[in-house]
């Protein structure tokens, strides 16, 4: 059972900076690309970014391109998401997520989730 766990969730200022990272047992950790996203009070879950296997593509959401950049060690299992220029509508409950099949990067087909870590933009 792979299991992700989310950290460095809180409060920020509106155009503060924030990460947030995930922590993965995965034995099999650099075969997966690896996903973020968030829920907004209210609204769905949405895609933010993702990192293939070896980090050498990345996925954006249109939202977020130029604020926030993904990155992964592969050696530590863990996955982060540096947010920048942070905002209100970056506000919500931030995901990391596990894609469903190896050596594929996209912005949908994600199978194993954390429980999410508060992002909060306010002043």
């Amino acid at each position: 059972q792979v299991q992700l766990t989310e950290s460095g969730g809180g409060l920020v200022q509106p155009g503060g900076s924030l990460r947030v990272s995930c922590a993965a047992s995965e034995r099999a950790f650099s075969t997966y690309s690896m996903g973020w996203f968030r829920q907004a009070p209210g609204k769905g879950r949405e895609f933010v970014a993702a990192i293939s296997w070896q980090g050498s593509n990345t996925l954006y959401a249109r939202s977020v391109e130029g604020r926030f950049t993904i990155s992964r060690d592969n050696a530590k299992n863990t996955v982060d998401l540096q947010m920048k220029n942070l905002n209100s509508d970056d506000t919500g409950v931030y995901y990391c997520a596990r894609a469903r099949e190896q050596f594929v990067l996209d912005r949908v087909a994600y199978d194993y989730w954390g429980q999410g870590t508060q992002v909060t933009v306010s002043s």
